[in-house]
């Protein structure tokens, strides 16, 4: 398995309202059955303004690159980048591949481990 992060900042004068508009209501519907294995979306608070970070996981690198291939012949996805890629001023993606003591280590994603974020065990201290 692997974990795909990708890296937008939009440009200072872009409007995250905006961008996650379109991105909720037109991207990710788009991109959840081709792609699959969506970890999560966030938003910086300290350190880099305007920046948001999303987490795909795969079975494998052939694996991404198929469903990739598949989502950019998507036209609602099509019509999602004409909306969000004037609002980014900088990309990037990184390829992570978990440690055998990671709480996600395999595809579909199920963890009833303790103590992580994952933990089917509700805590008060969380």
């Amino acid at each position: 398995m692997i974990v795909e992060q990708r890296t937008y900042v939009l440009h200072t004068e872009a409007s995250m309202a905006a961008y996650l508009e379109a991105y909720s209501t037109i991207g990710l519907p788009a991109q959840k059955p081709i792609l699959g294995g969506f970890l999560g979306y966030f938003l910086t608070e300290f350190g880099t303004q305007n920046e948001i970070n999303h987490f795909w996981a795969y079975s494998g690198l052939e694996d991404r690159r198929e469903r990739r291939e598949r989502l950019a012949k998507d036209p609602e996805w099509q019509r999602c980048l004409g909306i969000i890629r004037p609002l980014i001023m900088t990309m990037q993606n990184r390829i992570m591949y978990p440690t055998d003591f990671s709480p996600i280590r395999s595809l579909p994603v199920v963890v009833d481990d303790p103590d992580t974020a994952f933990t089917t065990t509700a805590r008060g201290d969380v």
